[in-house]
């Protein structure tokens, strides 16, 4: 029985799949230009010539700078929460997760030009004339979260409340992430959120070490593991 012949993309497919890489083309450039340059400063000309495109291509796909803005930051959001489902699919206890969670947002704003553009539009969010998401919210939920079970194992320190600790933790962090990108283009941003760690929950620098049973090299740990919840905005 002969094979059927393959059929060829519709040219409506083809042009979708050429609009979802264009598309995906001018958000990365948006997102380094505005995280190098800022907001204000760039330009739709900046970003058309650093994707080798003309203006036109950028504004067929989005209608100004302010909707090129959202859009970064939306997928800075995306990338958050894709993160902290990863870390939870590595199956540490509550506290190793969230020392995992914690130091990997670390690197994100250290390396990922998305997450370094998103961060820097939402401190110029005054200067943008396009609502942007409520910051820190689901990221501070995930946080909770995984203090929350923390303490129903048992292993959160006592004293320690949950929904305190992770406003704590959060305001920490993104204080010093920023501080970190202001003196030393995040260059030290990882010993930062261990000096955080060790501060406000020094167990949970112990579990990442794997020094109290926990082995972060495999996912694997001896006391169980808990779920992390997504973060969001």
């Amino acid at each position: 029985m002969s094979a059927k012949p393959r059929q060829k993309p519709a040219a409506a497919d083809l042009k979708q799949e050429r609009a979802v890489r264009t598309r995906a083309l001018i958000l990365d450039a948006a997102a380094r230009a505005f995280a190098d340059k800022g907001y204000p400063a760039t330009t739709i000309l900046d970003v058309a010539e650093l994707m080798g495109a003309t203006k036109g291509a950028v504004y067929f796909h989005f209608a100004n700078k302010g909707a090129l803005a959202a859009a970064v930051t939306e997928e800075f959001y995306v990338r958050l929460r894709a993160s902290a489902h990863e870390v939870a699919e590595q199956g540490l206890a509550p506290l190793a997760t969230l020392a995992e969670l914690l130091t990997h947002t670390g690197v994100m704003f250290r390396d990922d030009e998305v997450i370094r553009a998103g961060a820097r539009l939402q401190i110029e969010q005054s200067l943008i004339e396009t609502d942007l998401p409520t910051p820190f919210v689901g990221y501070t939920e995930t946080v909770t979260g995984l203090l929350r079970a923390a303490e129903g194992e048992g292993a959160l320190p006592a004293g320690h409340d949950p929904e305190v600790t992770g406003r704590v933790l959060v305001s920490a962090f993104f204080g010093a992430q920023h501080m970190s990108w202001v003196m030393n283009n995040r260059t030290d941003i990882t010993e930062r959120v261990r000096e955080i760690l060790a501060v406000v929950l020094p167990g949970a620098v112990g579990v990442a070490d794997g020094t109290d049973g926990t082995d972060c090299t495999d996912g694997t740990d001896v006391a169980g593991a808990a779920p992390a919840r997504e973060a969001g905005n």
